[in-house]
């Protein structure tokens, strides 16, 4: 990881998403680089007291991850059948905060997140970015 660019939190989707969530969280988040086939994707660095292990962090896209963070934040979630950008949208956001939309909760969510703790325009590696 070697640049940094500017990306509207609202325009966030992906792995930039979830670098941009893991850093509002204060993870320590990494690259794994494209292998197999695969882009690149997003990892955080547990540290232990005996053991330091690195797990795939995706919390726009799987309840597993981004679901403890909406109970964390204690925030709400409305399905919004008129934002525009798909048949049906989210709008999200932790409590006391702005909410922001997406295509799913989670993203919406995470976006809303983001925005509460880094900002309306965040710097993403340009390695993820498309």
């Amino acid at each position: 990881m070697t640049d940094l660019i500017e990306v509207h939190t609202a325009h966030l989707a992906g792995e930039p998403l979830a670098w941009a969530v893991g850093r509002a969280e204060s993870l320590d988040v990494l690259l794994a680089p494209p292998i197999y086939g695969n882009p690149w994707r997003v990892f955080v660095r547990y540290t232990g007291e005996v053991t330091i292990r690195e797990v795939r962090y995706d919390p726009q896209e799987n309840w597993a991850v981004g679901g403890p963070l909406i109970d964390k934040h204690q925030a709400g979630l409305s399905h919004d059948w008129y934002l525009s950008g798909g048949p049906c949208g989210c709008s999200a956001g932790p409590i006391n905060s702005t909410w922001l939309s997406g295509p799913t909760p989670l993203i919406a969510f995470c976006r809303a997140l983001v925005h509460a703790k880094l900002g309306p325009i965040v710097r993403v590696p340009k390695e993820l970015m498309p």
